[in-house]
């Protein structure tokens, strides 16, 4: 059972919905079925650890040719 998030048309609610089957969405505020799916973004929160960045000198670390280390492209 996916959760969605949804906008109302009619009156600017945004909300989330727990589709089951052939359920509708329906905003709670307005109880309108003009809806549209919004795109779902998942937040992060906190301070995550930045990613390590890449060594120089290529994908190994040790040449500027990938194809000479044996890691393709």
């Amino acid at each position: 059972m996916p959760l969605f998030e949804y906008r109302c048309s009619d009156c600017g609610n945004g909300f989330e919905f727990l589709v089951r089957g052939e359920t509708e969405p329906v905003c709670p505020a307005c109880r309108s079925q003009k809806v549209e799916k919004q795109l779902s973004v998942f937040a992060v929160g906190g301070s995550a650890p930045k990613a390590a960045a890449m060594p120089a000198g290529g994908p190994c670390g040790g040449c500027h040719n990938a194809g000479a280390c044996g890691i393709a492209n």
